[in-house]
């Protein structure tokens, strides 16, 4: 069956979509991986609201990673994907490519238009710019969402999160599973973020609900929410939404995969 068939976007998701489109000068993280498939040196600069800013050469190079370099518990979440996929927050490719390797029809997405470019142009034959916000597919449409390389993090906020994923229940099907990427902010000593989770609390936002925004050279991204939560937190949040979390895939040190069931 044609890719196409499974991923049929809903007329209302058709009508909002790119109605809060990224300006080219806005796209800093679609320049950084644009630059690293250029083959260029780079450097990913994340900076949080209050002045924290964090760069990591791994970064953008970890976008073009091949399943061979891959971590064991991400290689342990893909044996979980099954039917149609889609893939919140593509990037480069790097999943998505793996599992249409593997046989899967997939659909990437994500609201950088240089980073869909690129997953073309490395083979993807199936993606789109579209942020999470604007998801909306026809009941049955998806069997696995998957969230990979800390994307739970889209989510944003609490509310926000339960809003979506009471949307995804409705455009998958009855067996599907959300298999996301996250870590647990509060395995940390760095006082720079513990101090930020207080902050948060006293803000009424959960501890690990940051807001960042991405550099590079000089492109600035938008400010926005990225949520990190701790397994406890996971479960309360996906209480109420029609999901559940089936298991745990546990990494070396704080980040951990969840593969999310319909309950």
């Amino acid at each position: 069956m044609p890719l196409i068939s499974h991923f049929s976007q809903s007329s209302s998701s058709c009508e909002n979509m790119r109605t809060n489109a990224l300006k080219p000068e806005e796209d800093a993280y679609g320049q950084e991986i644009w630059a690293c498939y250029q083959g260029r040196e780079v450097f990913e600069i994340v900076e949080r609201d209050d002045g924290y800013v964090d760069p990591s050469a791994l970064g953008p190079k970890t976008y073009f990673t091949k399943y061979r370099d891959w971590a064991p518990y991400h290689k342990q979440a893909m044996e979980f994907v099954k039917g149609s996929v889609l893939d919140i927050g593509c990037g480069a490719g790097r999943h998505s490519l793996y599992l249409q390797k593997e046989g899967f029809e997939v659909l990437g997405i994500d609201n950088s238009p240089l980073a869909i470019k690129v997953s073309k142009l490395r083979g993807l034959k199936k993606a789109e710019v579209m942020p999470i916000e604007d998801v909306s597919f026809k009941p049955g449409s998806i069997d696995t969402i998957i969230m990979m390389g800390n994307n739970f993090g889209l989510f944003g906020n609490f509310d926000k999160a339960r809003e979506l994923l009471t949307k995804f229940h409705r455009m998958t099907s009855k067996n599907a599973l959300i298999i996301a990427d996250t870590l647990d902010p509060y395995e940390t000593d760095n006082p720079d973020h513990l101090e930020y989770h207080k902050h948060n609390k006293k803000k009424g936002r959960m501890g690990g609900q940051v807001r960042i925004r991405i550099r590079f050279r000089k492109y600035v991204g938008r400010w926005f929410d990225y949520l990190m939560v701790s397994k406890a937190e996971m479960k309360e949040l996906l209480r109420g939404t029609g999901w559940k979390v089936r298991e745990f895939i546990n990494s070396e040190g704080s980040p951990y995969i969840a593969i999310i069931e319909k309950v």
